[in-house]
C-alpha cells in the first residue's frame, strides 16, 4: 500500500482535453477564451453594482453577488486547462496539482448546491413571509447563511476528493480537460465500485438533499403566489423567482448526470462533454438569466451610471 501511494503522489497525470485539427483548433480556443473572459466579466460586473447602488441592498443580490463571486472561481478551476488543452493539446499535471485541482472544483462546486438552497429560502420568506421577511434574513442571518454554504461544500468535498488521491494508479492520461472523479478513477490499478458508491452517496446526498428541499421552497412559493389576488402581483412574484429556477435545472440536469450513477454507464469522454455545460456554460449564463429583462438591474445601472457621469462632470 506504500509503494502504491508512493507512487501515486511522485506520478504525474495527462489531460487528453479536447481534440481540435487545423483551423478549428485557434477558433475553439478563442471561442472558449471569449466566454471565459466574458464569465469573469458579467459575474464582476454584478458584484460591483451590488456593492456601488443601495438598491440593490437586499438579501436577494446579496446571494446573487456571492453566487457570482463563487462563479468567478469555479469557472476559473477548469478554463485555464480547458483553454491549453485546445491550444496546444494534452496538457502534462503533477499528481498534487490534479488533486488541489479535483477538491478545489468539487468544493465550489457543492458549496454552489448549498447557495442555490439558500437563496431558494430567501425566495420563500420573501414571498411567503413578508411581514416577517427583513427580520428572518438579517445582515448578520445572510452572512451566517452565505458562510455556511461554503464551509459545508468545502467540507463535503473533501471525502471524494480524498478517496480519489489515496488510489493507487497505473495510467496517466484522464480523457478530460480536468481532473475530475470519473476519469481518475478508470486510470486506478484496482477495482473502483466501491468508490463509485461512495462518490455517488457523498454528492448525491449533499446534492440531492438541496434539490429535494429547493423544489419543496418553490412548492410553498407556487402555492402563495397562485393566491395572490391580481395578475400583476402573481407576475411579479413569478419573475424574481424564475431566474432562479432556471439557474438550478441548469446546473443541477447537468451536474446529476455525470455525478449521480456509475462511471461506467457512460461512453469515455461524454463527462467532458457534459462539464462544459456546468462547468463553463452556467457561470458564462448566470450573470445574463440574472440581469436579462430584470427592471431592478436595469435602474440600477442606470443610478450608477447617472451618478459617474455626475462626477466627471463635477471634476
Amino acid at each position: 500500500m506504500m509503494d502504491h501511494a508512493n507512487r501515486t503522489w511522485n506520478q504525474s497525470f495527462i489531460l487528453a482535453g479536447f481534440t481540435a485539427t487545423g483551423t478549428m483548433r485557434p477558433l475553439t480556443f478563442l471561442g472558449a477564451l471569449c466566454i471565459y473572459v466574458l464569465t469573469l466579466a458579467g459575474n464582476l460586473f454584478i458584484i460591483v453594482l451590488v456593492k456601488a447602488d443601495p438598491g440593490l441592498s437586499t438579501p436577494m443580490y446579496f446571494f446573487i453577488s456571492v453566487l457570482s463571486f463563487l462563479e468567478i472561481w469555479y469557472v476559473s478551476t477548469t478554463a485555464p486547462t480547458l483553454l491549453h488543452t485546445l491550444l496546444h493539446g494534452k496538457l502534462p499535471v503533477s499528481s498534487v496539482v490534479c488533486f488541489i485541482q479535483l477538491y478545489v472544483f468539487h468544493s465550489l462546486g457543492m458549496t454552489e448546491c448549498y447557495l442555490l438552497g439558500v437563496m431558494a429560502w430567501d425566495r420563500y420568506l420573501a414571498i411567503c413571509r413578508p411581514l416577517h421577511y427583513h427580520a428572518l434574513m438579517s445582515r448578520q442571518v445572510q452572512l451566517w447563511l452565505a458562510g455556511a454554504s461554503w464551509v459545508a461544500g468545502f467540507s463535503a468535498a473533501l471525502v471524494p476528493a480524498s478517496l480519489t488521491a489515496t488510489l493507487p494508479f497505473c495510467w496517466k492520461e484522464v480523457a478530460h480537460y480536468f481532473c475530475d472523479l470519473a476519469p481518475l478513477m478508470r486510470l486506478a490499478c484496482v477495482d473502483t465500485s466501491w468508490h463509485a458508491r461512495a462518490h455517488g452517496t457523498v454528492i448525491g446526498v449533499a446534492t440531492g438533499s438541496n434539490f429535494v428541499l429547493i423544489l419543496g421552497l418553490y412548492g410553498g412559493i407556487l402555492r402563495a403566489v397562485l393566491r395572490l389576488p391580481s395578475a400583476s402581483s402573481r407576475a411579479k412574484a413569478f419573475s424574481t423567482c424564475s431566474s432562479h429556477m432556471t439557474v438550478v435545472a441548469l446546473f443541477y440536469g447537468s451536474a446529476f448526470t455525470v455525478y449521480v450513477g456509475s462511471p461506467g454507464s457512460r461512453a469515455e469522454g461524454t463527462d467532458k462533454l457534459i462539464a462544459l455545460v456546468y462547468a463553463l456554460l452556467t457561470p458564462f449564463l448566470n450573470p445574463i438569466i440574472y440581469t436579462l429583462r430584470n427592471k431592478e438591474v436595469k435602474q440600477a445601472v442606470k443610478r450608477v451610471t447617472d451618478r459617474i457621469r455626475t462626477t466627471w462632470k463635477g471634476l
